[in-house]
């Protein structure tokens, strides 16, 4: 499932970092930190993958 916006591609990033060990868990905040618990490493990839352009800053 592709991101919907600029922001949420990169809160999946920030909690597939920490998920794989590459970022201390508590760095993280709001949706990435209950992306992190509630999503596998497979899923929070395929929202990290999304390309940035021509997604909107935020979902309105």
């Amino acid at each position: 499932m592709p991101a919907k916006s600029k922001v949420q591609q990169k809160a999946a990033g920030a909690a597939l970092a920490a998920k794989r060990g590459d970022m201390p868990k508590s760095k993280l905040k709001g949706a990435s930190k209950s992306m992190e618990k509630s999503m596998n490493e497979k899923q929070l990839e395929e929202l990290a993958e999304t390309k940035r352009k021509g997604l909107p800053e935020k979902k309105s």
